[in-house]
């Protein structure tokens, strides 16, 4: 069993298993999957620019059980989506698959086949408790569990933690269709606490820490803001495309490989070219980045007084530079991540702290609260923002992994 040994959530996934793709038989083997979801504890849109990032895996995951079909095609199913079956005689890139599941099992397997293994067909039934569009990276949990069964159901070389993490990112950027950076993906496959240097994206560098938030006194707590994020995959996407544009007036892909003070020189220029936004989330990339690294000395001091500094520093950051805080959905510009940030500071008055998570713009905030405001926090945002938006996580050791039951 997976070290999570989430008895109940493997218990559904076979339940749910047997009801769609019928008994499994007493002499099969079955594999049992785990994926969690990650939080971005720092690094707000830095790893697409080969910047620096912080994340960690949380007690929400992706739990499943898979079992070879004897058949050239896997069927995938999951507690909340309808059943998806793809054939493994084609492995390219499909238009019609964009942002499906679908196109997340064949790109997995297009990976996996890259190995030199043999893909073949196998059922794979799942539940899933990351919310999906929250900004947990359920995508990334899920493109990481299809690539734990498939390496496991298909002979081959074992594969780490950091190349799944590559796979599962050229997945989501290539069959996908959403120009995500890698951090999503490695935290998902690492597991833990874990600090992410992706200047060198083919081997980025990575250092973990065994730190507990609750010892220090805060929780960690995630607010869905009332937005799903999924459909604003042209907000996210302009936010790499505005930066690299920055970059290449200097003859570089990304802005980890900028001269600051080039940049500052040609600020003029920038603006009247790119306008105000692009060169505002151009600062926002080595402020940020900078607070990673300070926000790590702070953890591995533990001294969690100034984290919480840096992290308002950082919320500040992608609020008034970066801008994806609110959503242009029509002719309406909203404000439901700004809102649950402003109600989330009522509460905390000068606490703790809050930010934007993830990808931003809808999805989920962030906030480190004081144990002893919790409780109190959570009943008061889910009054505004309706029942169960608010909820604690813990940090989890168990990243992606695939274990015989």
């Amino acid at each position: 069993m997976p070290a999570t040994n989430n008895q109940a959530a493997l218990a559904a996934a076979r339940e749910l298993f047997e009801k769609t793709f019928g008994e499994i038989s007493s002499n099969a083997k079955v594999l049992a999957v785990h994926a969690p979801g990650r939080s971005e504890i720092s690094g707000n849109h830095t790893d697409h620019e080969g910047g620096h990032v912080i994340a960690g895996a949380l007690d929400v995951a992706v739990d499943g059980v898979a079992v070879a079909n004897g058949t050239n095609v896997v069927r995938v199913i999951d507690a909340n989506f309808p059943l998806v079956e793809v054939d493994l005689s084609d492995l390219s890139v499909r238009e019609d698959e964009r942002e499906t599941t679908a196109a997340l099992v064949r790109g997995m397997a297009f990976e996996l086949a890259q190995t030199g293994r043999t893909p073949a067909g196998f059922d794979f039934a799942s539940v899933c408790s990351v919310p999906a569009g929250g900004g947990l990276s359920s995508s990334a949990a899920v493109e990481a569990a299809y690539g734990r069964a498939m390496e496991a159901l298909w002979e081959g070389p074992s594969i780490d933690p950091v190349e799944l993490a590559k796979m599962s990112q050229f997945a989501e950027n290539r069959y996908f269709g959403k120009p995500c950076g890698l951090m999503d993906q490695a935290a998902v496959c690492l597991g833990g606490l874990a600090y992410m240097d992706f200047e060198v994206p083919s081997e980025p560098k990575t250092a973990k820490l065994d730190f507990d938030f609750d010892k220090a006194g805060y929780a960690l707590c995630l607010v869905k803001v009332g937005s799903d994020h999924t459909d604003l995959t042209f907000e996210y996407a302009a936010i790499p495309d505005e930066m690299q544009a920055i970059a290449g007036e200097f003859g570089c892909k990304r802005l980890c490989e900028v001269d600051p003070a080039v940049f500052d020189a040609a600020v003029p220029q920038l603006r009247e070219k790119y306008g105000d936004r692009a060169v505002l989330r151009a600062i926002h990339y080595w402020y940020e980045n900078g607070l990673v690294d300070k926000r790590w000395e702070d953890l591995v001091a533990g001294d969690i007084e100034s984290f919480l500094v840096h992290t308002r520093a950082s919320g500040a950051s992608s609020a008034m530079f970066l801008q994806n805080v609110s959503a242009t959905v029509g002719d309406v510009r909203e404000q439901h991540a700004m809102l649950a940030l402003g109600l989330a500071e009522r509460i905390l008055d000068g606490r703790g702290a809050a930010r934007i998570h993830g990808g931003g713009f809808g999805g989920s905030i962030q906030c480190f609260v004081p144990l002893d405001l919790v409780d109190e926090f959570i009943a008061r945002m889910d009054a505004w923002l309706g029942e169960g938006s608010c909820r604690k996580y813990s940090i989890t050791e168990e990243g992606a992994c695939a274990t015989w039951m």
